[in-house]
């Protein structure tokens, strides 16, 4: 464990100070309990999604989101996030200082209260916080139970107080271990080995999120600190959403100013909603709306993204109606016509948020919708009328995208099934499965024919289905629907999956429970993944939300001593089967290529440079089968982060993609020219 510091006391960025330090309504009698800790341990899944990258990452999340907090009450205004050498993370603030005094039910120090029992916290009670990202109030103790060590150091009422911790357990009473002038907390754990998968934390996935808190937060000066390499930045925009869509967008041509709409919505009852919302539209085909609520990113959306999208679409027909944009009866706009092009943010903050799910990435709310809704037709309609440029340029983009839909129709009956399970409107070249339940089907989207061959010898019938690809299909970020409904290749991806798209999606549809794309470990492999995923994330975008779409992973290496064979999939786990062959043999092993003279006591590895090259017995051990595999499942944590991505690396501008490579080059292991 990390020796005392004085890290309390370290240079945070001076663009704010704290405001209040008066304790308010924040004491020892806003905490409320409401469970023990005792099953953290045993099912850390449950309460941080998984015990791999995702989940360590996650830490770092929760405890984050107690300081923002802080800040949506109005006590804390920096926030300092610092990825340490040894492995630990420390998350330091300004805020008042956990109340560290008696507990009036436990008996105990209210800290220990708060950071060993979970459901306890100032979320439960309303004086403490009006408003919080916080719902289930399992986070500063998860972290605590699923963390080797951790301490806290409070700084309130003019000192310093410390409690140390060992995989939740307290290792100690709180004690005072000095004298401060400034209150705030200090939370620095470290990640237990024994429950994740990897300890490494990613600086720039810790980013990510914190770049995503600063621009929904314009009030907060957030750092990160890396010690390993040396990384300081600071997340800090004073344009809040503004600043938020411009950075989406970058790379794009904007076709206007951003719109920003702020307000505070009061119920009858007194209720206050804060609705912000912002948007532009652009030179592109899709339509990126980040929606969140309370800080937390609804990747589902909600009643505050449909009250948006109402609004929107009702506004701008009634403006292009009484303006006359529209020639001629036959041409309806339509919702769809409206979001072409379109980059949203929306954020409100809700005091009871109703969220759909455990996962919270739908909001329930239905006043909130009214509420949305109102004042983006108010606003809006306002600024439609003092900026009539604007306005036609906005109707004029949504009459291409009605043109463009309507000469998609035809094309669209084409991929349409009839219903989900049947077999006569398939793609010839699809190899389906013999199983009628999708839920237990999964099809591989399998790169070239050579591999598709191999695939479909060696699959196993009753459940897998393989639909191999010819070349590379059709780069969506830069095409309109009817282009991308002519490529054959996406119509037979719409067809065989049968869940349709745009407003006739659905999910319940999905012909298959898991949608694997395999492709060579080679650039063009990877090219062709990451076409295809830019195609899901453009068309398919709920499938990837649900956990469906998954990534084979091949061997990247044959590793053969005899008749022993052994794969491995990168080059670390070609050294450890190497290690471990020399152990076993005493260290007299002759190691050689597959194309060099093969002694009798030699090891042969041989580098797999497509999927072609297996034989259907190695494909199915080593890629197929469920007993022996290893896949990769896509997910979104950041919609803002994937979506500025995917417009880097497929969209017009070249120099956003150049720096892109620079900067990641470094990371490149395997690089096949």
């Amino acid at each position: 464990m990390a020796q005392e510091t004085d890290v309390l006391e370290m240079e945070m960025p001076d663009v704010a100070s704290a405001t209040a330090v008066a304790n308010g309504s924040y004491s020892e009698d806003s905490i409320k309990v409401l469970e023990g800790l005792e099953a953290v341990r045993k099912r850390p899944a449950m309460y941080i999604g998984d015990i791999g990258e995702r989940g360590l990452h996650h830490l770092i999340n929760e405890v984050v989101d107690n300081s923002i907090d802080e800040a949506l009450a109005g006590y804390a205004r920096n926030i300092l996030i610092t990825l340490h050498s040894d492995g630990s993370c420390s998350v330091q603030d300004d805020g008042r200082g956990i109340p560290v005094g008696p507990h009036p039910v436990k008996k105990i120090s209210t800290l220990e209260v708060v950071m060993c029992t979970l459901h306890a916290g100032g979320k439960f009670e309303k004086n403490a916080y009006k408003v919080s990202g916080g719902l289930h109030g399992v986070g500063v103790s998860c972290v605590n139970a699923l963390s080797v060590n951790m301490c806290a150091e409070i700084r309130r009422d003019g000192k310093v107080f410390r409690q140390d911790y060992m995989r939740g357990v307290p290792q100690g009473d709180v004690r005072e271990i000095g004298e401060a002038k400034s209150t705030g907390t200090l939370v620095r754990f470290y990640p237990d080995g024994d429950i994740f998968k990897t300890l490494e934390f990613k600086s720039d996935r810790v980013a990510d999120r914190l770049r995503e808190l600063a621009f929904l937060n314009p009030q907060i000066v957030i750092r990160l600190r890396d010690e390993r390499d040396g990384r300081d930045d600071v997340y800090h925009y004073p344009g809040g959403l503004v600043d938020f869509v411009s950075y989406v967008d970058e790379g794009k041509i904007a076709l206007m100013k951003p719109i920003m709409i702020s307000s505070v919505f009061k119920a009858d009852d007194g209720t206050e909603t804060p609705v912000d919302v912002c948007f532009q539209y652009n030179n592109s085909y899709n339509e990126t709306v980040l929606s969140y609520v309370n800080n937390i990113n609804t990747i589902e959306g909600g009643t505050h993204v449909s009250g948006f999208r109402s609004a929107l679409t009702r506004t701008l027909n009634t403006y292009a109606t009484k303006n006359n944009l529209v020639k001629g009866d036959k041409l309806q706009l339509t919702g769809e016509d409206f979001r072409e092009g379109l980059t949203a943010a929306i954020s409100v903050k809700v005091g009871e948020p109703q969220f759909e799910g455990q996962t919270k990435t739908k909001l329930g709310n239905g006043e909130t919708e009214g509420a949305v809704r109102a004042m983006v037709n108010d606003h809006l309609t306002a600024y439609l009328e003092s900026n009539p440029a604007i306005g036609k340029r906005i109707i004029e983009k949504a009459i291409l995208a009605a043109e463009a839909r309507i000469a998609a129709r035809k094309s669209r009956e084409m991929v349409r099934r009839k219903n989900a399970l049947e077999s006569s409107a398939l793609p010839g070249k699809l190899a389906d499965c013999s199983i009628n339940t999708p839920e237990d089907c999964e099809i591989f989207i399998v790169e070239g024919d050579s591999a598709g061959g191999s695939a479909k010898q060696g699959r196993d019938r009753r459940f897998q289905a393989i639909l191999p690809l010819r070349g590379k299909v059709l780069n969506v970020q830069k095409a309109r629907l009817p282009k991308v409904l002519e490529n054959e290749e996406i119509r037979c991806i719409f067809t065989a999956l049968g869940v349709g798209f745009g407003e006739d999606f659905s999910i319940e549809k999905l012909r298959y429970g898991k949608v694997v794309l395999m492709a060579d470990a080679d650039v063009d492999g990877s090219h062709i993944r990451t076409l295809l995923l830019t195609f899901f994330f453009n068309y398919m975008h709920p499938l990837i939300e649900a956990g469906k779409i998954y990534i084979a992973q091949p061997p990247l290496y044959k590793v053969k001593k005899g008749k022993k064979e052994y794969y491995a999939f990168n080059d670390a786990e070609r050294d450890e089967v190497l290690a471990r062959i020399r152990k076993e043999s005493g260290g007299t092993v002759e190691i050689v290529t597959a194309d060099e003279a093969i002694t009798p006591s030699g090891v042969v590895i041989s580098r797999f440079k497509g999927l072609g090259e297996m034989n259907p017995e190695q494909l199915w051990e080593t890629t197929m089968n469920p007993e022996t595999r290893t896949m990769l499942q896509v997910s979104i944590e950041s919609a803002a982060a994937a979506s500025k991505l995917f417009e880097t690396l497929m969209g017009d501008q070249v120099e956003p993609r150049r720096e892109f490579i620079e900067r990641n080059a470094q990371y490149v292991k395997n690089l096949d020219i």
